[in-house]
């Protein structure tokens, strides 16, 4: 039966800890760098920066810091104010947590159609689950034997907010489930996209912080019972950004029509427009003029955020070239 509190176990899980994070930090620049394309799409302004993306990138660089700081912790050879680096890594660790599940939550309010009982609900949720993160900010360290060690931290706390973030992430999984399993108009192409292979992030994230959850409740010591916390925010992170970019980008391809129209929420968009002109002269019938512009790369049709088809490429008597028989000369 393995001692799992001798001083040879805690040595041997604190130095297998250390090259676990070593791991993931080098996990997640692979993945922050080979997503980089689409974040410079918006900096240079070439894309439209909407306000849910607020939420992407604060949590994206957040966990790049908080890595960063894990990083530094581990490696720092000479004295450092410890407090201020654990306390660093806290903030930002715990807002990427938080903001990931923020970002699942975005995409469950607009395939819901921004329901208002479904958006309050989570709202309130959210609010709750920030109210731990940030209580689990507060903790102690010191430099020890050449080392930052952290002296004090509330591991309930910490038990409580990993048991919530697993709740919440559930309950964002069957929200989002639901609604694509049992669509009001059918199955778009939006809907199969979320479903096929857009829901097993929202199953990846809960799965994360539910491994998370397990090891701080069986405390087999200090080390192992925090030890999968930085794999969960690093999961939960990857799957929510990635969930934002491929709805991203599936509403930013092929034909684009322009409209006055929003037909869709959050970062879901509907781009069709027309512009109608319309005179009448005394004695004569009403002469109307329709521009309509488009891009030849979009889909042929729009979808808003609940996936039901608002444009489709049917049949369009109104939109067929006239014949010459039945055109009139300009007024």
């Amino acid at each position: 039966m393995v001692d799992w509190h001798s001083q040879a176990t805690l040595v041997a899980n604190a130095e297998a800890f250390s090259k676990f994070m070593h791991v993931l930090f080098g996990l997640y620049i692979w993945e922050f760098v080979s997503s980089l394309d689409f974040d410079w799409q918006f900096i240079s302004g070439k894309r439209r920066f909407r306000w849910p993306l607020i939420f992407y990138f604060s949590g994206r660089y957040s966990l790049l810091f908080a890595l960063i700081g894990i990083s530094i912790a581990l490696n720092v050879t000479t004295e450092v104010n410890c407090q201020a680096l654990y306390t660093f890594n806290q903030i930002f660790g715990n807002s990427a947590i938080g903001l990931a599940s923020i970002n699942l939550s975005l995409r469950t309010m607009a395939v819901w159609s921004q329901n208002k009982y479904v958006v309050i609900a989570l709202v309130l949720i959210i609010l709750g689950h920030w109210s731990f993160l940030l209580h689990g900010i507060l903790l102690k360290a010191a430099w020890v034997d050449e080392e930052c060690v952290i002296i004090y931290t509330d591991n309930q706390i910490l038990a409580i907010t990993f048991i919530y973030s697993m709740a919440f992430d559930f309950t964002v999984l069957c929200l989002t489930g639901w609604k694509l399993a049992f669509p009001a108009n059918g199955r778009s192409k939006l809907i199969k996209l979320i479903f096929g292979d857009g829901l097993i992030y929202f199953a990846i994230a809960f799965l994360a912080n539910l491994m998370a959850t397990v090891f701080m409740l069986v405390n087999l010591n200090a080390v192992l019972s925090i030890i999968a916390n930085v794999p969960a925010a690093i999961a939960s992170t990857i799957v929510a950004c990635r969930v934002v970019r491929r709805l991203t980008n599936f509403t930013s391809q092929g034909p684009e029509v322009f409209t006055s129209t929003q037909g869709s929420t959050l970062a879901f968009r509907s781009n069709a427009s027309t512009n109608r002109r319309i005179s009448v002269k005394k004695g004569d019938s009403v002469h109307v003029q329709m521009d309509t512009y488009a891009s030849p790369d979009r889909l042929a049709s729009e979808y808003d955020a609940s996936g039901k088809i608002v444009k489709d490429d049917e049949f369009d008597p109104e939109a067929q070239i006239i014949s010459n028989d039945f055109k009139r000369p300009p007024y």
